[in-house]
């Protein structure tokens, strides 16, 4: 497996806030240190972020969470900007529409509904888990090639149904598993070897990559282990929306197939009762892709991008800030935009605030 590579550029040193026990081993990626008390870097994405939401309870705000927004032009250029966006981040999930993308140009075949699920974060609903089988058995396999990491469902009821009927955490519930399937099917049709399909060095991971690389328009300045297994590439948050921007804007080829997918079936990228199902469903010509540790990517049919991370890595805001953006832009009905401001504070178990977006 490949080291870690340390972020550089745009990064702030904050080792006179860290104890000496913060050093720790990234699994997978080699037995060296991540980093030292001295040298622990900050991307300016966190480091900068101004408060972009207020947690009000009762009339008092409560909490306060920073963030980092951007909107890129057709070209790239910056259109609006909160925070420093040149800053690197990791998507986490949000990059799964550039690994669907890089899978179909290495010969993924599936299209529609199981393109979707490919560059999913999946509920675990029963069609999520019988589409997941159904790229596996297309590609002569099981749910025992799978790696990413075993869970139960995302979805509140298909989890509770789970643990209900005894079964214990596994890969095809969990949220990756379409990407998951879709990396193995990509590597039958290749002949790579399964068995190293998450390693940063593999033909299909070193596809996914240069694909990173060719979309946001920028070298990533870091790879770890996200949290299925996959590697995953620290790029600037302005890159993330550009490469979005980019795909929402693709008229034929591999990245009209990717949108159109996302587009007509958002509720395998997402689920039943999801924002980002009801984002992409409520906005004409609209891709979007959340992500972990509260990162949303947005991409508009005339090339412009969007790409936000609330520093704290809380996702009641990620919403929240993301429809202040949408607002500020003039993108989207008061419908779906109230979908995503729907971030109530509650007390005894009724509404008594509300996590709301400020300077935006």
């Amino acid at each position: 497996m490949a080291a870690l590579s340390r972020p550089s550029g745009i990064l702030r040193d904050v080792s006179d806030h860290l104890a000496p026990s913060t050093s720790a081993l990234a699994p997978g990626l080699g037995s060296s240190p991540m980093t030292s008390r001295a040298s622990t870097p900050v991307s300016a994405a966190l480091a900068d972020a101004p408060v972009v939401a207020h947690v009000v309870r009762g009339g008092f705000v409560e909490s306060v969470h920073h963030g980092t927004a951007v909107v890129t032009a057709p070209d790239g250029s910056v259109e609006l900007e909160i925070g420093d966006s040149s800053g690197p981040v990791f998507p986490r999930s949000s990059s799964k529409p550039l690994q669907g993308l890089a899978m179909v140009r290495s010969g993924l075949a599936t299209d529609g509904r199981l393109l979707a699920l490919a560059c999913a974060s999946h509920s675990g609903e029963d069609f999520h888990v019988e589409a997941a089988r159904e790229i596996l058995a297309g590609a002569g396999l099981t749910e025992t090639a799978l790696q990413n990491t075993p869970d139960y469902p995302y979805d509140d009821a298909a989890r509770i149904a789970w643990i209900a009927g005894g079964r214990p955490k596994q890969s095809i519930v969990q949220n990756c598993s379409g990407k998951h399937a879709s990396m193995l099917a990509t590597c039958v049709v290749n002949g790579w070897d399964l068995a190293t399909y998450r390693d940063p060095e593999h033909p299909l991971q070193q596809a996914v990559l240069d694909t990173v690389r060719e979309l946001t328009g920028t070298e990533p300045s870091a790879v770890a282990v996200d949290g299925c297994g996959a590697p995953i590439h620290a790029v600037p948050l302005h890159g993330l929306a550009h490469s979005f921007g980019r795909l929402a804007s693709a008229t034929d080829g591999p990245e009209a197939k990717v949108a159109r997918a996302i587009r007509d079936f958002p509720e395998y990228l997402g689920g039943t009762h999801r924002d980002v199902t009801a984002l992409i469903r409520g906005v004409d010509g609209l891709i979007a892709k959340d992500g972990a540790e509260a990162v949303y990517a947005v991409g508009l049919r005339d090339g412009r991008g969007i790409a936000l991370k609330v520093a704290d890595g809380t996702s009641r805001a990620r919403s929240v800030l993301l429809a202040a953006v949408m607002r500020r832009i003039g993108v989207g009905g008061d419908e779906v935009l109230e979908t995503l401001e729907r971030q109530p504070v509650l007390g005894h178990g009724q509404p008594v605030g509300a996590v709301v977006a400020v300077g935006v």
